[in-house]
């Protein structure tokens, strides 16, 4: 707020707009103001209480120097005196009309603080009466709310209590189904250890027959399966443990969300009933403040009701594990089995095309070796044409050179002169030509030698995957055994029936 007025008569009300046009502008000001020499503003209070009036202000001057007039030029301000027309021109700065201003300023100023109050007075009388029945309404509803409360805790406490004891009756039926899974395991490993041999023995062949072919596909296949059983059967036994954990941690989680319950409804029964009257009840300042909540009605009933659900879930999962383990063990068997039988039919189809890829590359070996016998006599026959083309080029040099001797006129360019010329060309030509052809047939030589190296190293590694697959691998897998005791100790017939079927694919 601001101050207006003397101390003694001073108001309290709303800021007032100060008046745009308060003070006259400097420049209406008579011009021997600014003739004047600069003084010292006066330094005494305006706001006194001897002062007439507060309008009656001394305009503040920064002290800084004039521009000389005519009648002061020649004189410091140091030798000047203020002169009394002087002191007058300066106290005297408002005209009339800013007098009857301000005080019409004043007289609106005062009816707008007295119209402020009264409206301030009758706001407070509304806002009293609001406000009471404001709390009266809240408190019904504080204490209806309360009671709602008190309604859905007894709610959620019996469907807790049921549960419980649906829980305790579930987790006494796992125990045995967990000890049958433990002895199944033991019994995959036979067929895991035969399929990793396999594949080791495979990592043997040489060279190009390293492809990764449908053997290994299956090999990898059969490992994947058989320890995809034994993880199931791993993972089922896991969830046999972490069930009858879950079950035990369920019912914990419920017992422990009823007694929760049973004392927040011992509070809020007792929050219920009391009274603007009732004993027992104080201020607790800043208690309204401290917020240590950590859930909302949505979030607290969901609370109670996922550990329901969790319960139900958790019961039904255990039920259905059981039956789930039976399935599980013929299951795994029957694809252990198949997939067997998958790997010794691609084994034997591996076999077949090695041995045709052996028998054809002796084929090829065989033409390669006769066409490097025909290649070495053509290379012979080339160079002995090579030689016998040397005689004729000699001739005819020969010639050339003798009839370079013939005497003055007798040199003459006759058709001799050009058909010797002409068979030296024809015959260096066909020279070139033929050394040319010899070697191109030795080059052919060298890839054919390169060829029969190549043939016979690719049928050495032919030979040895051969042994590989045909001795060693399918040696392993004829001594498979012909049982699993994966069920109740023993195999099914279908299983049995397998096992003959398996044998036919299996070479002697």
């Amino acid at each position: 707020m601001e101050l207006v007025g003397s101390t003694l008569t001073a108001t309290y009300a709303h800021p007032r707009p100060t008046p745009s046009n308060f003070l006259p502008a400097i420049s209406t000001m008579a011009s021997s103001y600014k003739n004047r020499f600069p003084h010292y503003a006066l330094t005494h209070s305006l706001s006194l209480p001897w002062r007439p009036s507060a309008y009656y202000k001394v305009a503040a001057i920064t002290p800084t120097l004039a521009p000389f007039s005519k009648s002061s030029q020649g004189l410091t301000p140091c030798n000047m005196l203020p002169y009394v027309s002087n002191r007058t021109a300066l106290f005297t700065r408002y005209t009339p009309e800013d007098w009857y201003r301000a005080n019409l300023t004043n007289f609106k100023e005062s009816e707008a603080s007295r119209h402020n109050a009264e409206r301030l007075r009758v706001d407070t009388s509304r806002m009293i009466q609001d406000k009471d029945q404001q709390i009266r309404k809240t408190q019904t509803e504080s204490t209806r709310n309360l009671g709602e409360r008190v309604n859905d805790i007894i709610f959620w406490k019996s469907e807790l209590n049921h549960e419980i004891d649906g829980m305790i009756g579930e987790t006494n039926a796992l125990s045995d189904m967990k000890k049958r899974l433990e002895r199944a395991i033991l019994e995959t490993e036979g067929q895991l250890q035969v399929a990793q041999e396999c594949l080791l023995h495979r990592e043997k062949r040489m060279g190009i027959d390293l492809v990764h072919d449908d053997v290994e596909k299956q090999l990898m296949t059969e490992v994947d399966v058989i320890l995809s059983c034994q993880e199931r059967m791993r993972r089922y036994l896991g969830k046999t443990a972490a069930q009858l954990a879950a079950n035990r941690a369920a019912q914990h989680e419920l017992e422990k969300d009823l007694s929760d319950k049973q004392a927040a409804q011992r509070i809020d029964d007792k929050c219920h009933h009391l009274r603007n009257t009732s004993d027992g009840i104080s201020f607790y300042r800043g208690v309204e403040r401290v917020d240590a909540t950590i859930s909302v009605p949505e979030s607290w009933a969901k609370f109670t009701d996922d550990n329901i659900m969790r319960s139900q879930s958790e019961r039904a999962a255990s039920g259905k594990l059981r039956d789930d383990i039976e399935t599980l063990l013929v299951t795994t068997a029957n694809e252990m089995w198949n997939q067997f039988n998958k790997v010794n039919v691609a084994f034997t189809n591996r076999i077949s095309e090695t041995a045709d890829a052996k028998n054809k590359i002796q084929a090829h070996l065989a033409k390669t070796l006769q066409e490097i016998f025909e290649t070495e006599m053509t290379i012979e026959a080339l160079r002995k044409a090579i030689k016998d083309k040397g005689c004729s080029l000699k001739v005819a040099q020969t010639r050339l050179d003798e009839r370079l001797r013939r005497p003055n006129i007798e040199l003459c360019r006759d058709s001799a002169q050009l058909r010797l010329v002409n068979e030296v060309y024809e015959i260096d030509d066909t020279i070139q030509d033929l050394q040319q052809r010899l070697r191109d047939a030795e080059d052919t030589l060298q890839a054919l030698v390169h060829t029969k190296a190549n043939l016979e190293h690719d049928l050495a590694v032919k030979a040895n995957t051969l042994f590989i697959d045909q001795e060693k691998c399918m040696g392993m897998r004829k001594t498979f055994p012909n049982t699993l005791r994966l069920v109740h100790g023993t195999i099914s017939m279908n299983d049995v029936a397998s096992n003959k079927e398996t044998s036919q694919y299996i070479p002697s």
